[in-house]
């Protein structure tokens, strides 16, 4: 639209359109001659930003002045998806800015599509910690979360004829117009250097080089609600005097700009390649950024709420301030709030303990050996030499209190501590066991994976601390799941419901069993599901080229691309399918249910056989798909670049959800959860939630198959010893593949991962031949399913209302009453 136009169409326009206007004009970022959706989504952004600082800062003065205890949230990752349809949602006003923006001639929808996903995450972990910021604020609780501010993300996923091809996210390439800098919220941080001792003793970190860590602070707002909390992203940065002026004259421009350019090294991108030590400094840099940043922001608001209240105490430091653990990646803050507290505000050994040891929590998302991290020792005392005089006494005060208070516990000393001296070429810090010692709970994100923490992994913790230990099943916050991805299906909802209230209170959901058989609700159930199926095609179309029949079942897998997520497992069964149907006459291929397979997820840039797989989906597809014989009954489709966004359009027209992974080993998920609330059938195995997702929806409405979490180890055995004899159905999957029928790529190493018997890789470490019959025979209940219309919308129908536990908002009260013992605190 031009601009004369859009003065014209401001005269007559609502305050909001008004506001939208003034800031395409007054806070220009584009030439003035134009209003486009480009120009229109900036501008609607920062009109809604301009609410949401209103807000902002009175909740922000009101935790101060009421000073209660806060929960401060250190991860890694964040996957936020899009901010401007999740606020203008949460504040209740996206119908005002629909109208607005019709006015200045553009439509909501198109104009929210210009956001792109901020890339400060990868996965479900990321997701999570999202989900979790908005219950939070939603619940009123005081609370912020702490992360890093990716430049470039981890990577933007494109598919080509090679398969995956990583290339740098580029949501920073022009701004964010939802962060605002807190250019006075800047706190020195040191890598590097040596430990001084005085003559007193006491110890002092000092030398190396110090790094700027800047606050960049978004928004996070509450649903129907004034809270709005934060999510402080914190900058490395250095500063003027650090640029070497004599030496860039000189000529010396890379010396000159040193310390800025390692600066610009420590938030580039989310997991740079560790294979080289300079990668696992990188690494290490990351995560101590991260911790001393946010603990020495923690400390200095302590002390600033303590201003003018007479004298206080540091014991009380951890009734005002609870510090959760999103994972192993933050560790490092028990060091760290450690070494705060002993060297620079001088306390001794024993207060600062127990002080540290009551403030911090910790989650544990994983089982998996690789994923528990370990630090190597020389590098530590490299990159952080007084912390690791501080791991040291950790552990060593932890093995004599061991050795004192706990008979029979001296031969699992070992594997217990902190340290792991066994290679002495090679010591490593044991980060899952530090944070365990160091904890005052500990918990699992599921209830199969916590027993297995308390029964394996953790177990001869807990004979020691048998309170430690606790469950908080994970949620998923209901607004951007189900209110705002699927407002078709939510408005129905709502409607047999008699109230919206479901979307703070998401166990009124069982409500709708009383009307799982009901045809009027079948009826609308189907055209809402539809409806985003029809949209879901036109958006497969428009990013990969396939046309997809939205008759078809969908059938979505998408998650990270992992041999134990067995996504190989899937297009093993897809492979056999397309064989099947190739050897079917076209009477037999009628008979069958007509399918579309789409997976998505984004494979580890280091990760082979991980990008092997994503090889072998898009060549399977390509030649499924041109294929006139059977392409009217099976697609197979890989969704490039998942994400958030991508994720809010799958998970709507998914009909069945795959959640296969290795009985054991997925700690909880939460897409099944989202598919699940979606009235998406779940196939999947008795693992992570899909056990209490199937207690909760009905076991007879989830498609089971594999091998149970305990049986694993036995079958292991049973594969390494020879004893175990595949189904033919899977070593027909397999020479399908190897005969060269989806292109020359060589394949064998991957398929020669799956060969228990034969020396190859780790023996089907995973199990997928053990669980293909399974998995083949659950398939086939699919298909039966699928052709009884009434019984399959039923089974939706009460997917959706078995979901109510999966709330993040129940998820966040138990860690507010159980873990952190933190109360509402809504702003006035």
């Amino acid at each position: 639209m031009p601009i004369a136009a859009l003065r014209d169409a401001c005269r007559p326009s609502s305050e909001i359109a008004s506001n939208i206007a003034y800031h395409s004009r007054y806070s220009p970022h584009f030439s003035p001659l134009k209003f486009d959706p480009e120009q229109a989504f900036y501008a609607a952004a920062e009109s809604v930003r301009d609410r949401l600082i209103q807000s902002w800062n009175e909740t922000f003065l009101h935790f101060h002045k009421a000073d209660p205890k806060q929960t401060y949230y250190l991860s890694m990752e964040y996957l936020q998806g899009r901010a401007l349809s999740n606020a203008i949602g949460n504040l209740g006003i996206r119908d005002a800015y629909a109208d607005a923006l019709t006015k200045l001639g553009h439509q909501l929808e198109k104009v929210a599509e210009q956001e792109k996903d901020a890339a400060l995450g990868n996965g479900g972990l990321g997701r999570l910690a999202s989900c979790f910021l908005d219950s939070m604020a939603t619940l009123n609780l005081p609370a912020w979360g702490y992360g890093l501010r990716y430049r470039y993300g981890l990577f933007k996923q494109k598919i080509s004829k090679e398969g995956q091809e990583e290339l740098a996210e580029d949501w920073l390439e022009k701004f964010s117009p939802w962060e605002v800098v807190r250019h006075d919220i800047v706190f020195p941080i040191r890598f590097f250097g040596h430990v001084e001792v005085s003559p007193t003793g006491s110890r002092k970190w000092v030398g190396g080089e110090v790094i700027q860590a800047l606050a960049y602070d978004v928004p996070i707002p509450g649903y129907k609600t004034k809270n709005t909390i934060s999510l402080r992203l914190w900058e490395a940065k250095a500063s003027a005097e650090d640029f070497n002026l004599f030496q860039f004259n000189d000529g010396q421009y890379d010396s000159a700009a040193q310390l800025h350019s390692k600066a610009q090294q420590i938030c580039a991108v989310l997991y740079p390649g560790d294979a080289t030590e300079d990668g696992k400094i990188l690494r290490l840099k990351q995560q101590f950024f991260l911790c001393s940043a946010s603990l020495q922001d923690i400390i200095f608001r302590f002390k600033e709420r303590r201003d003018g209240k007479g004298a206080w105490q540091w014991s009380n430091f951890p009734d005002k301030v609870a510090v959760q653990l999103n994972d192993t990646h933050p560790t490092l803050a028990i060091p760290e709030l450690m070494r705060l507290l002993m060297d620079d505000e001088g306390l001794g050994w024993d207060e600062a303990w127990d002080i540290t040891s009551r403030t911090i929590a910790y989650t544990n998302h994983t089982v998996l050996p690789e994923a528990l991290e370990k630090w190597s020792q020389s590098i530590m005392a490299k990159l952080l030499p007084r912390h690791l005089e501080i791991i040291k006494e950790i552990d060593k005060r932890f093995i004599a209190m061991v050795m004192s208070g706990s008979t029979g516990m001296e031969s699992k000393i070992a594997t217990m501590r902190i340290l792991d001296d066994s290679n002495p070429q090679k010591p490593v810090v044991r980060m899952a066991n530090l944070c365990v010692v160091s904890s005052h709970k500990v918990n699992g994100v599921a209830q199969l994976h916590s027993d297995i923490l308390k029964s394996e992994l953790f177990a001869d913790y807990v004979s020691i601390w048998p309170t430690k230990f606790q469950n908080k099943t994970n949620g998923i916050t209901p607004r951007r799941w189900l209110r705002f991805c699927n407002p078709d299906l939510s408005d129905i909802i709502s409607k047999w419901l008699k109230t919206d209230e479901w979307i703070t209170n998401l166990d009124i959901l069982t409500g709708l069993r009383q009307f799982a058989d009901n045809e009027e609700l079948h009826a609308e159930w189907a055209s809402a599901k539809m409806a985003s199926k029809y949209r879901l095609a036109q958006y497969v179309l428009q990013v990969t080229g396939v046309t997809i029949d939205p008759n078809s079942l969908f059938d979505i897998q998408v998650k990270r691309i992992h041999e134990y997520k067995r996504q190989l497992l899937n297009i093993l069964g897809a492979v056999y399918r397309y064989k099947k149907l190739k050897e079917m006459s076209i009477e037999e291929r009628k008979k069958t249910t007509p399918r579309t397979i789409m997976l998505g997820g984004k494979a580890f840039a280091t990760y082979t056989n991980a990008k092997r797989i994503v090889k072998l989906v898009n060549d399977v597809g390509a030649a499924v798909n041109n294929d006139p014989d059977v392409n009217s009954y099976l697609k197979v489709v890989f969704v490039p670049n998942y994400n958030v966004s991508v994720a809010e359009m799958l998970i709507p027209g998914s009909e069945l959800s795959q959640h296969i992974s290795t009985a054991g080993m997925e700690a909880s998920g939460t897409s099944n959860m989202k598919f699940s609330l979606n009235g998406c059938l779940i196939i999947g195995t008795l693992d992570g939630a899909n056990v209490e997702i199937r207690e909760e929806i009905g076991e007879e409405n989830f498609f089971l198959f594999g091998a149970k979490a305990d049986e694993v180890p036995r079958l292991r055995k049973e594969r390494e010893a020879g004893l175990f004899k595949t189904d033919p159905r899977f070593e027909e999957a397999k020479l399908y593949i190897r005969s060269g029928v989806f292109g020359s790529y060589d394949y064998n190493p991957l398929l020669d991962s799956l060969e228990g018997n034969s020396g190859y890789g780790r023996g089907d470490y995973f199990l997928v031949g053990h669980d293909f019959p399974s998995y083949m025979d659950a398939q086939a209940r699919v298909d039966e399913a699928y052709k009884d219309r009434k019984r399959w919308l039923k089974m939706s129908i009460l997917s959706t209302a078995g979901s109510g536990k999966f709330s993040s908002d129940r998820t966040i009260a138990q860690y507010a009453n159980e873990i952190w013992g933190i109360k509402p605190c809504p702003a006035p």
